[in-house]
């Protein structure tokens, strides 16, 4: 065999061997407990939807997936530390609109960008919200509380689990499309919210349809439409804002999973594809619509589309709003 023949059959031989190697390494994933930061404490919307998938989850990925919590301003301490974490797609953030989309508008020193510090791993779930009114108002339904706003301008207030977010942002929305004034009063977090809209001291508020579905059967509030295009089955005999004439009112909030910027393609795929699989259970499809959200799978490339389109919208709102924070 001449010498280049023998350099070129050991360099293939090294081609093959790399690419086995390569495949090996792929394969293998993951081969340790996989991380998921929640920048919100326990028991909150986010983690009840993380509970929901990491069972199944664990069983297709073949590893536990470790929850952490790191709370604080508006889920920002979360992103910045999944930010900074190694890209190995050991370590993976569960993100709510606000987290995703609505914070790089927000904050004017936001430590993360979404869409240069993520890559987009899965989106899971759509989320609408319920417009609610204390039971206190002379109101049962939406057509008949515009009409008690617009003859009370600046006399009725809403309430928010605090500046910014969507449960802020969905009312100033509303404001703008239904042409009535209403006063924001601002809370540390949706419980407070919630007690004072039950006694009256608020008497509007927009929130995530789990908790407000069950304050509404309960009789605590009363519900008067959902931000969806179509009804929610966990509040199937409340109509959506558009049944109820506000023209194209369709706000709907989301969850996803991102891993830190430059994770590697095949670890992505292998995330995301472990996702689609979780969500085409019927036992995993029926208890999110039972706590009221909506199975919404999209893929790495599909989310990253769909994170695009969205970002405008909520910068615009927040900008309309006036909501700032330092």
């Amino acid at each position: 065999m001449t010498r280049p023949a023998r350099t070129a059959l050991v360099a293939a031989l090294f081609s093959i061997a790399s690419f086995g190697l390569g495949g090996a390494a792929m394969a293998a994933y993951p081969d340790k407990p996989i991380k998921l930061v929640i920048g919100f404490p326990a028991g909150g919307p986010l983690d009840q939807h993380a509970r929901l998938l990491t069972d199944k989850l664990q069983a297709v990925l073949g590893q536990p997936l470790i929850v952490d919590y790191k709370p604080g301003a508006g889920g920002s301490v979360g992103a910045d530390a999944v930010a900074k974490s190694p890209p190995d797609g050991y370590t993976l953030m569960l993100a709510n609109t606000g987290v995703a989309v609505i914070n790089g508008a927000l904050y004017s020193k936001l430590p993360y960008n979404t869409q240069r510090d993520f890559v987009p791993i899965a989106r899971t779930a759509m989320q609408p919200l319920a417009l609610l009114v204390t039971p206190k108002l002379p109101v049962q339904n939406l057509r008949q509380f515009i009409d008690y706003a617009k003859a009370r301008p600046g006399q009725v207030n809403y309430g928010s689990a605090g500046n910014g977010g969507i449960s802020h942002l969905v009312p100033e929305m509303f404001k703008t499309a239904t042409g009535i004034f209403m006063v924001h009063i601002p809370y540390r977090g949706s419980a407070p919210a919630f007690t004072d809209l039950m006694a009256g001291q608020v008497q509007f508020m927009a929130e995530s349809i789990p908790q407000a579905a069950n304050y509404h059967k309960q009789g605590k509030v009363r519900a008067l439409a959902v931000t969806s295009r179509e009804r929610n089955p966990a509040l199937p005999d409340v109509p959506t804002v558009i049944e109820s004439g506000v023209k194209g009112f369709e706000v709907v909030g989301f969850y996803g999973f991102f891993a830190p910027k430059d994770t590697p393609r095949d670890v992505v795929a292998r995330l995301s594809d472990a996702f689609k699989q979780v969500l085409t259970s019927a036992e995993v499809r029926d208890r999110m619509v039972s706590q009221g959200a909506d199975p919404a799978y999209l893929g790495s490339e599909d989310f990253a589309r769909f994170l695009a389109t969205e970002t405008p919208r909520w910068d615009k709102a927040v900008k309309a709003s006036g909501a700032r924070m330092d």
